[in-house]
């Protein structure tokens, strides 16, 4: 897609992005503040989140991590799965 499509699609030029970029550089923000920023992922919970930790055998987290690919999740999300089910009385 060339600069005029794209400058057609959403409204916006390649010098108005080179001003802003620009502005950005020497720490102007233009706009309302729309809240506080945090950096970081996003919360999951609507509370602060604490690490827990625990050691493992190379192959039991072999193991977990073999299934939790099967599962399409991540091991943080497979292990957090399984102790909401336990906490829920499911597992």
């Amino acid at each position: 897609m060339d600069a005029k499509k794209l400058e057609k699609k959403y409204g916006v030029t390649a010098v108005q992005i080179e001003e802003w970029s620009e502005a950005v550089e020497r720490g102007e923000y233009p706009g309302v503040a729309k809240g506080e920023v945090i950096v970081g992922r996003p919360l999951l919970f609507n509370e602060e989140l604490r690490p827990v930790t625990f050691k493992e055998p190379k192959s039991k987290i072999r193991a977990i991590d073999e299934r939790a690919k099967a599962l399409n999740m991540s091991r943080s999300d497979y292990l957090r799965s399984l102790v909401e089910k336990d906490l829920a009385g499911i597992a």
